[in-house]
C-alpha cells in the first residue's frame, strides 16, 4: 500500500499542500513544531477518519479556515489506485462534521480502513506498557475499527450510552431521577460494551502469534511475549460475555449511583504485556519495555497485513531516537520489505545511513514540504 499523491487544504499547518510520493521509504526532516507530525497525521486520518492527537475534529482545521480538505491517491499492491478524500467542517461548537469519498462515492468512515490501512508508531507509543489503560484501549481499539467495519458504529454507540448513563447516574443521586430510569441505558450499554469486549478478545487471539514471532525475532532469549485482556466483568462458567456484563452491572448499581459513574464494561479494562508470568509494567527494564513495544507494532503490521491482503502504510513519527542500534536494525529491515513508509525525524543522524540511502528525503518547513537538495 502506498500513497502516490497527497493534497491538504487548511489542515493544521498545511495551508496548501500537494505532493507525489515514489515509492519506497520517505524520510521526512525538520525542526520540531514545523509540522512533521501534522504530515503523519493527516496520512492517519486518511486511514481511520480520526486523529490520535486531536480531542475534537474541530481541532484539524486551519485557525483562519472554515474546514479542511485531505485528498489521497492510493495504489495497491496490484496497482489498483483509489481515490479518497475526506472534508472536516467546522461546527458551532469548535468541533467538526466529516465527509468522506472514496473514488467519489460518499462512504461511512469505516471504508478508509479497507482503502489506507495504516500503522502508526509514535513517540508516546512508548509509554504503552507502563502508561495509562486508555492508551493501550485506544491503541486496541484503532486495530479493530481496522479489521472489523462494523465496529465503529458500536464504538460511537457505546460511548454516547455511557454519557447518558452517566448523567443520569448524577441525577439519580442527586434526587433527579429514579433509578428505574436506568434500565434503557443499561440494555444499551450491555449490548455495544459485550460486542467491544468480544472483538477485542479476538484481535488479542489474532496477534499471539505475529506478536511472538516479531518478540523472538527481536529478543531471541527472553520469555514468550503476551498481551492479556484484564477486565472487572470476567464471565464464570457458562456465561457470555454479556451475561458477565449485566450480572457486574446489577452487583455495583449501589456504588455507581453513590459514584455517578458507570464502574463496569470496556472503558475501564485493560490490556497488560507479559512475558512469562511477569507482568512486564511492574518488571521489565526500559530496554525491554522499548523491545516488546516494537514487538507489539510489527504484529500490527503483520496482521494488517494478513488482513487487507497487502502490506499497510508504516509511519513512524521521530521514533528512531528512542531506539538502540539493534531495534532500529529490526525496524529498518521491516521498512526495506515494504511498498512505502513515512519516517519523520529532526536529523538524519538518527537514522541508519542505509535506511537514508534507500530513501526519498524531504524537508519540512512552515507548512512547506520540498525534496531535499533544492
Amino acid at each position: 500500500m502506498r500513497v502516490e499523491r497527497l493534497f491538504l487544504a487548511s489542515f493544521r499547518s498545511y495551508a496548501h499542500l500537494e505532493v507525489s510520493f515514489p515509492a519506497g521509504p520517505q524520510v521526512v526532516v525538520g525542526a520540531n513544531a514545523t509540522g512533521k507530525t501534522n504530515l503523519l497525521e493527516s496520512l492517519v486520518v486518511l486511514g481511520t477518519a480520526r486523529s490520535h492527537r486531536a480531542g475534537q475534529d474541530g481541532e484539524l482545521i486551519s485557525w483562519e479556515a472554515d474546514f479542511a480538505r485531505l485528498e489521497a491517491d492510493v495504489a495497491g499492491t496490484a496497482q489498483s489506485s483509489q481515490a479518497i478524500e475526506v472534508v472536516i467542517a467546522r461546527t458551532a461548537a469548535g468541533g467538526g462534521r466529516k465527509r468522506v469519498l472514496v473514488n467519489g462515492v460518499a462512504r461511512r468512515p469505516s471504508a478508509l480502513a479497507a482503502a489506507l490501512p495504516v500503522v502508526l508508531f509514535a513517540p508516546e507509543d512508548m509509554l504503552l506498557v507502563v502508561g495509562s489503560p486508555g492508551l493501550r484501549r485506544s491503541s486496541l481499539d484503532t486495530l479493530i475499527a481496522q479489521t472489523v467495519p462494523a465496529s465503529g458504529a458500536t464504538m460511537s454507540t457505546y460511548a454516547r450510552a455511557l454519557t447518558q448513563r452517566n448523567n443520569l447516574l448524577r441525577q439519580v443521586r442527586e434526587g433527579m431521577a429514579a433509578p428505574g430510569e436506568l434500565h434503557y441505558w443499561d440494555e444499551v450499554v450491555v449490548d455495544a460494551g459485550a460486542r467491544i469486549v468480544d472483538w477485542r478478545r479476538a484481535v488479542l487471539a489474532q496477534l499471539a502469534r505475529p506478536l511472538s514471532s516479531a518478540h523472538h525475532e527481536i529478543a531471541p532469549g527472553e520469555a514468550t511475549l503476551e498481551l492479556r485482556y484484564l477486565t472487572n466483568a470476567e464471565p464464570a462458567g457458562a456465561e457470555t460475555t454479556r451475561d458477565a456484563l449485566q450480572r457486574r452491572l446489577i452487583d455495583t448499581r449501589e456504588k455507581e449511583m453513590w459514584n455517578g459513574a458507570t464502574l463496569i464494561g470496556p472503558h475501564r479494562d485493560d490490556i497488560a504485556f507479559a512475558s512469562g508470568e511477569r507482568d512486564l509494567a511492574a518488571y521489565a527494564s526500559r530496554g525491554q519495555q522499548r523491545t516488546a513495544i516494537l514487538a507489539y507494532k510489527l504484529a500490527q503490521l503483520d496482521l494488517l497485513a494478513a488482513s487487507a491482503g497487502q502490506p499497510p502504510l508504516l509511519l513512524l513519527d521521530d521514533v528512531f531516537s528512542e531506539l538502540d542500534p539493534d531495534r532500529r536494525a529490526h525496524l529498518v529491515r521491516r521498512i526495506g520489505a515494504l511498498p512505502q513508509a513515512f519516517v519523520t525525524t529532526t536529523t538524519t543522524d538518527d537514522l541508519d545511513p542505509a535506511l537514508v540511502a534507500a530513501s526519498t528525503v524531504w524537508r519540512v518547513s512552515s507548512g512547506q514540504l520540498t525534496p531535499a537538495g533544492e
